[in-house]
Formats: structure tokens, sequence, C-alpha cells
């Protein structure tokens, strides 16, 4: 069973006891959540990330997921991509269809991908004009409290440096706040040229959910949730700003990830 609790200000916390465990849970939720928005608003908008989180997703297209989940109300979008083409094993959207898209009922055209064919600065444009296109039809939901989507779920994982998406710890692209998405061409990892969602289109979701696996995570997760003092709150910290204005904020993660949560005691 996970340990859940939810902290004052930083959401709700699963801690699991193993991965198997956390992609059960994970799975569970993503369901539960494409049930109830499809019941509220006739569609499931979720914004996936890439690199291990794909792989937590896999029992998707497992029984009973496959055949319970309505696959044809999916819309599919990432938070963040590589400047590569998308056959590259860099691409997050060759991720995804790979492990997950390729094997589920998605229609194709409900899988809004980005333009791999020019260059980052002109694909952040194009996404974002997508974006707000579905958001002008009502296919996306509009936020009540700014001009942003309001995606039904947003994935996100998180890097031992407490990046999410393509979001870096001091990078400009932090604080960028009128455009919904943008580019880098100097990600501290590489490849070098991504497109990511900002920060006020992260937090302007329904749901987000932070992913975080292994013990290297550990102390990036620390400073994204716990209480500190205001000096160390200070730092750029992309997971620390992940912070819905409206929604509601989950992290998943497994017991080593977790380790340094304060006043927290696994049990043995």
């Amino acid at each position: 069973m996970a340990l859940t609790w939810t902290h004052k200000d930083r959401g709700e916390i699963r801690v699991h006891e193993d991965l198997e465990e956390l992609s059960i849970d994970l799975v569970d939720y993503i369901a539960e959540m494409s049930e109830a928005s499809i019941k509220e608003h006739g569609a499931f908008c979720i914004v996936l990330s890439g690199g291990s989180l794909i792989n937590l997703l896999g029992k998707l297209v497992e029984t009973p997921y496959n055949k319970i989940v309505d696959w044809a109300k999916w819309y599919v979008f990432w938070a963040e991509e590589r400047v590569v083409s998308k056959n590259h094993d860099d691409s997050n959207y060759k991720l995804a269809k790979d492990n997950l898209l390729s094997k589920v009922n998605v229609f194709p055209r409900h899988i809004c991908s980005i333009n791999d064919t020019v260059s980052g600065e002109e694909a952040a444009t194009k996404y974002e004009f997508a974006i707000r296109q579905m958001v002008k039809t009502r296919t996306v939901t509009a936020s009540e409290i700014n001009d942003c989507p309001k995606f039904d779920l947003i994935l996100l994982g998180m890097g031992s440096d407490g990046h999410v998406a393509s979001l870096f710890p001091n990078h400009p692209a932090l604080e960028v706040k009128d455009d919904w998405v943008t580019y880098l061409t100097d990600s501290p990892k590489p490849p070098p040229e991504r497109i990511t969602f900002t920060l006020p289109v992260i937090n302007s979701a329904a749901r987000v959910v932070v992913v975080a696996t292994g013990e290297s995570k550990a102390n990036a997760v620390h400073l994204a949730i716990d209480d500190l003092p205001s000096l160390e709150r200070s730092l750029s910290l992309p997971a620390r700003l992940v912070q819905p204005s409206s929604g509601n904020l989950i992290w998943f993660m497994d017991k080593p990830a977790g380790s340094k949560l304060d006043g927290f005691k696994f049990p043995e």
C-alpha cells in the first residue's frame, strides 16, 4: 500500500513501496481522471512528458485499462519535446508512440505532436497557435482565471536537479509569462534544443502529477516539497514552482525518492 498524506501547501504525496506499485497506482489514477473528465466535458486532454515516465504508463495497454478507457475521447499533448525528427531516439513523441499510443485506439488526429520540420523557435510558435485554436473551439478547456488552457492532466517527470518538462534551474525559460510554449537552445541536458510548456500553462491545469523515482531524486524531492528556510526556498528549483492556481497537485514517488522528506520515517 502507498503511504499517502497531504502537505498544507504542496499537495498530495504518495510514496510507494516499489516501481510496480507506483505504476499501478499511477495508471489507476489516470484511468479515473479520464473517466471523470469525459463525464464532465466529453474529452480527456492529457499532457505527457519524456524520460522514464512513459515506461511507468505501460499498464495502460494491458487489461483491464485497454478495454475500459475511452481512448476515442483522448487528446494527447506534450509538455516538452526535443528538436529532433519524430523517428529519432531522443524524440518524446517516438517514445510515447512506441510504448503507448501505437498500442491503444487514440485517434491519430487527437495526437497533438510538435512540428519536427522547423526550428525550435518556429515549432514553439506553431504548437502554441495549435493549442490556442483548440481552446478557441473548446476542445481544450480554458482557465477561469487567465487566458491559459486548462488541461485535464499534466504528467511531469522530475530530474535530480529538480527540473520539470524542459524547465531547468535558474534558466530564463522559468521567467516566461506571456507565452504558453517557449524554446531553448542551451538545455543543460542534451540535446540542447528543446521546446517546453511554460509555468503559467502548467499551473493552470486541473491536475498536475509529478513523478520522481530513485535515490538520485531524493534531495530534489525534499527541496520541492518540504518547508524550507526562505534562503533555500528562493533557489530556482522548477519543481518547487509547480503550484496549480486552482487545480490539484499530486506527487507519485517510490521510497528511495521520498527518503529525505522531513519528519517522515518509512516502516521497516
